[in-house]
C-alpha cells in the first residue's frame, strides 16, 4: 500500500489510488473544499493528480503563493472561455501567468475597448459562478493537432508542431471550450472567485516584430475580494504615481517619437541624474574602484570574440565606416577587458576594480518600450572586477554590503536576493559553471542571506545574484547584480602573471548596483510619488516673495545659499503668495521660503517644509543648517 509522507513529516497509508483532491478531503473536509492544486516530490501537479505509490505530498490552496499562481492561471483560461463565447472568431495565442495576474494573446480583427473588457468580464463571471468541473486529459501530438486544428486554431497548431515527437499534451476542458497547457490547473471554476481585467494592449506573436500584432488582455485575480480590491486601490496610487506623467508635470524628460526609447534629460532630470552619479562615484572610490571610459562603438569582429553577436545579436545597432563593420555597444564588459589588456598584470594587481558610467544602446522591440522602465539609449552603472579564484569570495561578499548600504541611502531597505543559474544557451563548460555556482552559493549562505534560486536565468557567461527591491507600493524591481565570469576574459585574451611566474586568465565579475540609471530614476520617481528627498531633490527650496518690495532680498537670500552649495529659485513673479505656494508645492519643491516684510527688516525666512508644515521663522543661517542635515542623513 503507498504510503504518503506530509510536509509535517506525519505519514498517511493509503489502500488504492486517490487523487490529490481525495486526499485532502480524507485528512480535512475544509481542506478538501479549498484544495487548489498539489506537490509530489516537489513537482506541481493537479489536485486530480493520482497517487499510485510512495510519495511526498503537499497540499496547495489558496494560502500559499503557488495555489495562487494557479488561480491566476486558470483565469487566463476562463478569459479564454469567455473570449470565445463573445468573440468566436478570435484566434487564441497564449495565456500565461505573470506578477499580480495573468494575460491572453489573441488575433481579432475588431479592436477590443474598454466597454469589450466589461463584457468579457461579466461573461468569465457568469462561467466561474456555474462551478463547472475542468477536466485534464492528457494526448498525443497527433491528437492535439486535429483538436485545434478542427477548430480553427493556428497558433495552437503552431505550438504543437515545435512540441518534440512522442512528449505528451495536456488539454484542459472547460465545458464546450478546450485549451492546451502544462497546468496545473483548478478542478473547479468555484475557485475563481476575485479577479478583473484591467488593460489591452499590443504584442508580437512570439514578441517578435517581424511577426503579427496581436491583442493582449491583462488580468488580475486574488485569493478573495477583499485582497483583489487592496490591489486594485494600489493600481489606482500607481497610476497616480506614474513616472511618465511626473516626469513630464516636474520637468524632468520627455520623450518623441524621432527617438524612440531614447529620453530626452530636462535640466531638472538630469541634476537627479547628475547627483545618483557623483553619490556613486564616492562610494565606488571609497571602496577601490577606478573609473574608466570606453568608446560607445567597437568593431564586431570584438563581439564575435566575446560571445555576444551569438547570443546577443537581435538586441545590437550596427554600423559601417570604410567597409568595417561596427557595433554601437549594448554593455560594457569586452570594452573593460580591453583595458586590462593594456600592460601585462601582476597577481599582486589583482584585484583591479574598473567602473565606468557607460552610455549603452540596445535594439528593444518598440512594443516592450516604456518610458524610463524599459529605453533603448541607457546609462549604467557599470563595472568588472578582475580578481584570482580565491578573491570571488571577499569580492562578492564586499559587493553585497555596498549593495546594501546603497540602497538604504536610497531608502529602499526591503532588499530580496535571487541567484540566476546556468541557462539552456551558454558559453563555457559544466565544471565551470559548477563552480561558479557553488561559489556565490557559499557567499550567500556564510552571510546567512535568504534566497531564493532561479534555475536557467543566468547570463550567457556565468550565474549572478539578482537584487530585488520592494517599493512603497510593495512593487519588486530587480535592480543591482553580480555575476562570475569565468569564459569572456579567456576568449578575449585576459592574462596576469600569478606567483609561479605562469600566465593566468583572471575571474571577471560584471557588477552593476542600481542597473540603469533610466530605469532606477523612473522607480524613485514612483518610490517617492515625485517628492524625492532632499538630497535628490532637483529643486532643494525656492524663495517666494510677498511683494515686489521683498524682490531684491529674495535675491539676496537666493544667492546667499547657492553660495553654500544648494540647490535654491527664487520666485519673483508678480502673483500671490497662495498661487505661489500652490504652485511650487504642486512642483514637490522640499522648502518653501516666504519673505515679506518682517522677514526683510530682520534678515529672516518664513520657512514652509513640504506637505504644508510650516517650521516657522529663522535665519539663513539656520535653515542651512536644516537643509545641511536633511541631505547628510539622506532625507
Amino acid at each position: 500500500m503507498p504510503l504518503i509522507t506530509l510536509p509535517d513529516k506525519t505519514k498517511k497509508e493509503i489502500k488504492d489510488p486517490l487523487s490529490i483532491e481525495e486526499l485532502a478531503s480524507e485528512l480535512s473536509t475544509g481542506l478538501g473544499r479549498s484544495v487548489i492544486a498539489g506537490k509530489v516530490n516537489g513537482i506541481l501537479v493537479d489536485a486530480s493528480e493520482k497517487i499510485y505509490k510512495d510519495c511526498r505530498v503537499q497540499i496547495l490552496t489558496s494560502e500559499d503563493e503557488e495555489g495562487l499562481e494557479v488561480i491566476r492561471h486558470s483565469c487566463a483560461h476562463l478569459l479564454a472561455h469567455a473570449l470565445k463565447q463573445l468573440f468566436p472568431e478570435a484566434k487564441l495565442a497564449i495565456g500565461p501567468v505573470i506578477e499580480d495576474g495573468f494575460y491572453y494573446d489573441i488575433l481579432l480583427e475588431k479592436n477590443l475597448s474598454d466597454k469589450d473588457l466589461e463584457s468579457i468580464e461579466s461573461r468569465m463571471l457568469e462561467l466561474a459562478k456555474k462551478k463547472y468541473p475542468v477536466i485534464r486529459e492528457v494526448v498525443d501530438r497527433q491528437h492535439a493537432l486535429e483538436v485545434f486544428e478542427s477548430r480553427s486554431e493556428p497558433y495552437k497548431v503552431k505550438i504543437i508542431e515545435d512540441i518534440p515527437p512522442g512528449e505528451p499534451i495536456g488539454l484542459y476542458h472547460h465545458e464546450e471550450y478546450v485549451d492546451m497547457c502544462r497546468g496545473p490547473h483548478v478542478t473547479n471554476t468555484k475557485h475563481l472567485k476575485a479577479f478583473k481585467l484591467t488593460k489591452i494592449s499590443g504584442a508580437y506573436w512570439k514578441g517578435d516584430s517581424k511577426n503579427e500584432m496581436l491583442q493582449r488582455i491583462y488580468g488580475t485575480a486574488w485569493k478573495n475580494k477583499k485582497d483583489l480590491k487592496d490591489y486594485l486601490e494600489r493600481l489606482k496610487e500607481a497610476e497616480k504615481r506614474d513616472h511618465r506623467k511626473l516626469g513630464r508635470s516636474l520637468e524632468l524628460f520627455h520623450f518623441q517619437e524621432e527617438a524612440p526609447g531614447m529620453p530626452f534629460w530636462h535640466p531638472n532630470g538630469k541634476t537627479i541624474f547628475t547627483q545618483i552619479e557623483n553619490y556613486l562615484r564616492e562610494q565606488q572610490i571609497q571602496k577601490g574602484y577606478q573609473e574608466i571610459h570606453t568608446p560607445s562603438i567597437l568593431d564586431i569582429s570584438l563581439w564575435k570574440k566575446s560571445g555576444h553577436t551569438e547570443k546577443f545579436d537581435q538586441g545590437m545597432f550596427k554600423t559601417e565606416s570604410e567597409s568595417r563593420e561596427y557595433v554601437v555597444k549594448p554593455m560594457n564588459c569586452p570594452g573593460h577587458v580591453q583595458v586590462f589588456n593594456q600592460g601585462l598584470k601582476s597577481y599582486k594587481d589583482l584585484p583591479l576594480r574598473l567602473s565606468e558610467f557607460g552610455s549603452c544602446t540596445r535594439d528593444e522591440p518598440s512594443g516592450t518600450l516604456h518610458g524610463l522602465m524599459r529605453v533603448r539609449s541607457f546609462v549604467c552603472d557599470d563595472a568588472h572586477i578582475f580578481c584570482t579564484k580565491d578573491q570571488v569570495a571577499s569580492e562578492v561578499s564586499d559587493f553585497i554590503d555596498m549593495v546594501f548600504e546603497i540602497y538604504r541611502d536610497f531608502g529602499f531597505k526591503n532588499v530580496e536576493l535571487k541567484m540566476a543559474t546556468r541557462p539552456e544557451k551558454r558559453v563555457g563548460n559544466d565544471a565551470v559553471w559548477d563552480e561558479s555556482e557553488s561559489a556565490l552559493e557559499d557567499v550567500l549562505n556564510n552571510k546567512k542571506l535568504d534566497w531564493v534560486k532561479l534555475p536557467g536565468e543566468g547570463a550567457f557567461y556565468g550565474p549572478k545574484i539578482e537584487f530585488n527591491l520592494r517599493d512603497s507600493l510593495n512593487r519588486v524591481w530587480q535592480c543591482g547584480t553580480i555575476q562570475i565570469d569565468f569564459s569572456m576574459p579567456e576568449r578575449l585574451g585576459a592574462k596576469y602573471v600569478n606567483e609561479h611566474g605562469n600566465r593566468q586568465t583572471p575571474v571577471m565579475l560584471h557588477r552593476a548596483t542600481l542597473g540603469s540609471f533610466e530605469r532606477f530614476i523612473g522607480i524613485l520617481i514612483e518610490h517617492y510619488a515625485g517628492a524625492l528627498p532632499v538630497w535628490l531633490s532637483p529643486i532643494q527650496a525656492v524663495v517666494l516673495n510677498i511683494t515686489d518690495k521683498q524682490s531684491k532680498y529674495s535675491s539676496k537670500v537666493r544667492d546667499s545659499l547657492r553660495k553654500s552649495g544648494f540647490r535654491v529659485e527664487s520666485d519673483l513673479r508678480n502673483e500671490k503668495i497662495t498661487y505661489k505656494i500652490r504652485h511650487h508645492s504642486v512642483r514637490k519643491v522640499p522648502y518653501l521660503l516666504i519673505v515679506g516684510e518682517k522677514e526683510t527688516k530682520k534678515d529672516l525666512v518664513s520657512v514652509r517644509a513640504r506637505g504644508a508644515e510650516d517650521l516657522g521663522v529663522m535665519s539663513v543661517e539656520n535653515f542651512s543648517s536644516i537643509l545641511s542635515k536633511d541631505i547628510e542623513s539622506k532625507k
